[in-house]
């Protein structure tokens, strides 16, 4: 009881009253949390909701982590962790039922402004015009999404971080110490037991363990992964015993490993509070698998947990009740009554009660309006009345409406009318205002639209003179790296063999030792966690160049950048950016595994990042510059066989940049427009050259960027010219060149200008074969171009 005493913010013992106090708050947050995941499952199965996964049986143990939770801390968690966050401030009751209604008002659910479900916690990290908040003076949380074992990659990330404030000599500045209190700040990772299963808990915990940063994994164990018990799950059926090799000793670096159960509120404290002070004080990671866990209403709203569960096990659950068990120990040693315990129930149901009464009617008051607005115009129309009063008795009869429903109503409405604007003019305009609008709750905030966007970045032309340097493009790039770290000291790079060696291109060749292991280093080869380190990086406010070898291995980091980053801005409604740079490079090379060009998978596993594809290195230095000057995260691929390359040196090398989503036209042209993009561009260049011997005059434009897309329609004013129109892309048939063709022929109309049927020239419908041979037959080659723009110019 003594250290359940101790107030850990102030180290201070706390008076009996005081204790008290603290420990019945904290049982009255559980009994509230309870309660809400009692309630919003009713609402689920009443049809108010739609579907809810609760928190419920981890609620004593939440509370006791959340003791130990400080200013500064972050939480990277999962969908169960609603006590936490109630109890840490990070999200309220109310916002709980916000969101399981899909409240897209954010004022109302600003968790997510209706785009998650119930459960999912976020924290702001910037303010409107993109600047980092007083992050040290906040309790933080990475936002929520639900793949199993999708929370531990950022999680080393975040945890990283504070290792790199407390290391790097570079952010010894107090123009960071909003940001972090010396790396005294702990990532708190929350993870059930049958997702430590996942191959992204085993890749995190090796990392941890090898770098030695402050993660604080709570892994609760409630015996199954839905219906499936934990002994087939987990090799001797425990998390704990199955990590014992990780287990730090002196001497070694690892983990600590420690294990408590989830219904003991005083041997949890005990047990965190040297433990989180040990993770605090000595970056050393630690898992907490916290045993018999229960869960009284099963997985989920989709099903009975009483299907799969002996009665044996039910009873245990209903005898082992974490705030069962709490209320007896309470009133065991003396602390309250059970008067006052019962009087803490009965206020909890009445509170949550009133949250979810507040919630719903923040909710469905707009909504009625909305269909009341909708009726009386349906009303208000006297042709075809008799048909129109039964959509207008039907939509009004609607209990809880849906702007769904009232949509139909009035397109039903409109088709029967035949859209005719002089009857149905109030109507149509409704129909098409709100089509509109509403349209905008569900597509807005997928990218930052603000100062830091990369549309508001003024461009800066390279600079060149008659005697500006020669070099090869791998030198263009590792004088700019230089001039990059000197300049910024928020940016680190890290990757596979990028430290030492300075990557295996070279271009970041001797800058460990001029700027430092702690900003320019080497990583093990685990893709996944290279990612994880650069999104919690770029979530606390470093600006991470994250390097993944060769274009071919994204697809082992794709996970968290599609599911997580890309969509992060987007979930919380513009309330968390993750400006972290993704560094590879790709397309041509002799070797099935490396020189694929997956640019089709990625585009549209990206949606939410830029994704750049230079042509050579000296524009990736100027999309570098725009990129660091914006919060959107990005994917930069180079070149892979540009990098011994002669290119001019800019004189501006630092500052130039390079406008995002603006093709450039390298060649002009009068009767043909190719489009394409990187490597490919110099097999095109060369099949120009020869096509311009045969009279026919061509125009190559390097789209420069894939998302955004040619956001002024550029390449449309060039079809204008030539009407004629070839897309070429070394992805497989149906990739990046299906997703141009779209843009330019659907949505920039560039079909009404052609003279002949559009092409595309695309990579074999295979990976690329080893050997030139196997190069020149799998990928667009120089003939190949010209036979196709010969047939083209012949139709």
């Amino acid at each position: 009881m003594e250290n359940v005493a101790r107030n850990s913010e102030t180290e201070e013992m706390l008076s009996f009253e005081d204790f008290k106090k603290s420990v019945l708050n904290d049982f009255k947050i559980a009994v509230e949390s309870r309660e809400a995941s009692l309630l919003g499952r009713r609402e689920v199965l009443t049809g108010k909701a739609k579907f809810g996964i609760f928190g419920d049986g981890k609620e004593v143990a939440q509370v006791a982590v959340a003791r130990f939770f400080q200013n500064g801390d972050w939480r990277s968690g999962y969908y169960r962790d609603q006590t936490l966050a109630f109890a840490t401030g990070i999200g309220t009751i109310e916002q709980f039922f916000s969101q399981l209604y899909a409240d897209t008002d954010i004022h109302n659910e600003p968790l997510s402004g209706g785009r998650n479900m119930v459960g999912h916690f976020t924290s702001q990290n910037m303010d409107e015009n993109g600047n980092w908040l007083p992050l040290v003076n906040m309790k933080n949380s990475a936002t929520d999404f639900a793949p199993t074992a999708g929370q531990m990659p950022r999680a080393l990330g975040l945890a990283l971080a504070s290792k790199q404030f407390r290391i790097n000599p570079s952010l010894k500045n107090e123009k960071y110490s909003h940001l972090s209190k010396n790396g005294n700040e702990i990532c708190f990772t929350t993870i059930g037991d049958a997702a430590t299963s996942e191959g992204h808990f085993w890749e995190v915990m090796n990392a941890a363990g090898v770098l030695q940063v402050p993660l604080a994994v709570f892994v609760w164990d409630d015996g199954y992964g839905i219906s499936v018990p934990t002994s087939k799950q987990t090799t001797k059926g425990s998390i704990s015993e199955a990590l014992r090799g990780l287990q730090k000793e002196r001497g070694t670096n690892g983990i600590d490993i420690y294990t408590m159960k989830g219904w003991d509120y005083a041997g949890m404290c005990e047990t965190l509070e040297p433990a989180i002070e040990k993770i605090r004080q000595t970056h050393t990671p630690a898992v907490f698998h916290v045993q018999e866990i229960t869960q009284p209403q099963g997985h989920s709203t989709s099903g009975s947990h009483e299907r799969y569960k002996s009665q044996a096990r039910l009873q245990w659950e209903r005898d082992w009740d974490c705030i069962k068990q709490m209320k007896n120990w309470i009133v065991e040693t003396g602390i309250a009554t059970e008067e006052e315990i019962e009087k803490i129930r009965l206020d909890a149901k009445n509170y949550v009660k009133e949250c979810r009464n507040r919630a719903w009617e923040k909710y469905i008051t707009p909504l009625k309006a909305e269909r009341q607005k909708a009726v009386e115009i349906l009303n208000s129309i006297t042709f075809q009345q008799n048909e129109l009063n039964k959509i207008a008795t039907g939509l009004a009869s609607i209990k809880e409406p849906l702007r769904k429903d009232i949509l139909s109503s009035v397109a039903e409405a409109l088709a029967l009318l035949r859209y005719d604007k002089n009857i149905a003019k109030p109507l149509l305009d409704y129909y098409r205002f709100s089509k509109k609008e509403w349209n905008k709750l569900y597509d807005k905030f997928q990218y930052d639209e603000g100062p830091k966007s990369a549309a508001n970045i003024k461009e800066i032309k390279a600079e060149f003179s008659a005697d500006s340097p020669v070099v090869s493009g791998y030198e263009v790039l590792n004088k700019y790296f230089d001039q990059l770290f000197a300049n910024n000291s928020s940016v680190v790079a890290f990757g596979e063999d990028l430290g030492k060696i300075g990557d295996v291109n070279q271009g970041f060749a001797g800058l460990q030792d001029k700027h430092g292991e702690a900003r320019i280093f080497d990583t093990g080869i685990r893709e996944l966690s290279i990612m994880g380190k650069g999104i919690g990086l770029a979530l606390r406010g470093l600006r991470p160049i994250a390097e993944v070898q060769y274009m071919d291995y994204l697809l082992y980091a794709l996970e968290p950048l599609s599911d997580d980053v890309a969509s992060l801005h987007y979930r919380t409604a513009g309330k968390q950016s993750c400006p972290i740079i993704v560094r590879t490079r790709g397309h041509r090379l002799e070797g099935m595994f490396h020189s694929g060009s997956p640019m089709g998978t990625l585009i549209n596993s990206l949606r939410g990042f830029y994704v750049c594809v230079p042509r050579n290195m000296t524009q990736a230095a100027g999309m570098y510059n725009t990129l660091l000057q914006t919060n959107t995260p990005a994917l930069l691929i180079e070149s892979l066989n540009g990098y011994r390359l002669k290119e001019k040196l800019p004189a501006n090398l630092s500052i130039f940049t390079v406008p995002l989503g603006v093709p450039e036209t390298i060649r002009e042209g009068a009767d043909i427009t190719i489009v394409s993009y990187g490597s490919v561009l110099r097999i095109i260049q060369d099949a120009a050259e020869k096509l311009a011997a045969q009279n026919i005059s061509c125009e190559i434009i390097d789209v420069q960027t894939l998302l955004p897309f040619d956001t002024h329609h550029l390449i449309k004013k060039s079809l204008e010219k030539t009407n004629r129109i070839l897309f070429v892309d070394e992805d497989v048939p149906g990739g990046a060149a299906a997703f141009m063709f779209n843009k330019v022929m659907e949505e920039q109309q560039g079909y009404k200008l052609l003279d002949v049927a559009p092409r595309t020239i695309t990579g074999k419908n295979h990976k690329p074969a080893y050997g030139s041979d196997g190069d020149y037959f799998s990928k667009p080659n120089a003939e190949e171009i010209i036979d196709v723009v010969r047939e083209m110019m012949e139709e």
